[in-house]
């Protein structure tokens, strides 16, 4: 089974609620007529990334029925992405909506960035995997990605594959890690960020780092520019990636985790304390 992902690359526009959601309709129409599974939108696209909305002007599931309804048509998934009304603050969230048009998940950004505007913004308290057409999917968000504890508790909880709505720039340490996280998880990785100098670079990783003979191989995918705009593609071969999570000594496999008990300590010392 191929599982092939659309990912894309764009800027979308701050408060063009129904202009962004247009636009996602058109990439998802293109990503079927190319035979993709699912579509991933960057970070906070339907809405723009515009931190100024309060939690009631804040987008519902509701706001969401449009694309439900074209996915149940085209017979395509997708990560959609919003800031989304919180229980007391808004949120920053994705949604997985499946080819039916059902959403099978909604996720919102854990580590949001608490030194920057999203301090306005209240985090998600859990990370969540789901079933996508038997592919087990993850999502984790921009400023997630920096924290390997997110990565790595989506491989626990049984994730595949996960997939990473973005919005930054400076993005080659980034990628970088990315590529790490599909390799020490054994997990596939797939990653779409708006295009522009500096940022861009919508990437995605195999998890397979070498092939059975033990010889290094290229784990990825897709690695755009930085500044072209549209949608990148990116294929999973999930029986390769099946067989080697099942005979590879990574992810889960021999993990020691009586030592891991300063993981859950939340004392913060110099020199990561911040004000």
């Amino acid at each position: 089974m191929i599982f092939k992902t659309a990912i894309l690359q764009m800027r979308s526009r701050n408060r063009e609620l129904q202009n962004n959601i247009s636009t996602v309709i058109e990439k998802m129409e293109e990503a079927k007529r190319n035979r993709a599974e699912l579509l991933l939108l960057p970070e906070c696209f339907i809405t723009g990334y515009d931190l100024t909305i309060d939690n009631d002007s804040a987008l519902t599931t509701d706001d969401l029925k449009p694309l439900c309804e074209k996915a149940k048509e085209l017979h395509i998934g997708m990560v959609a992405t919003a800031i989304t009304k919180g229980h007391e603050k808004p949120q920053n969230a994705a949604f997985v909506i499946d080819k039916n048009g059902e959403i099978l998940m909604q996720y919102a950004k854990v580590h949001t960035c608490d030194f920057a505007d999203e301090k306005a913004l209240e985090s998600g308290n859990e990370f969540k995997v789901c079933d996508f057409g038997g592919v087990k999917l993850g999502v984790m968000i921009c400023y997630d990605r920096e924290y390997p504890e997110s990565a790595r508790i989506l491989m626990l909880k049984g994730a595949e594959i996960i997939l990473v709505p973005n919005d930054c720039e400076s993005m080659k340490p980034r990628v970088q890690a990315l590529s790490t996280r599909a390799y020490e998880n054994m997990c596939g990785v797939a990653m779409a960020n708006p295009n522009g100098r500096n940022a861009g670079n919508s990437c995605a990783f195999s998890p397979i780092c070498w092939d059975e003979d033990g010889e290094c191989i290229d784990n990825t995918l897709l690695l755009a520019d930085d500044e072209s705009e549209g949608l990148f593609y990116a294929e999973f071969d999930m029986e390769k990636l099946r067989c080697y999570r099942e005979r590879e000594m990574l992810g889960n496999t021999f993990r020691k985790v009586k030592a891991y008990a300063p993981l859950l300590d939340e004392k913060v010392e110099y020199p990561f304390v911040r004000e």
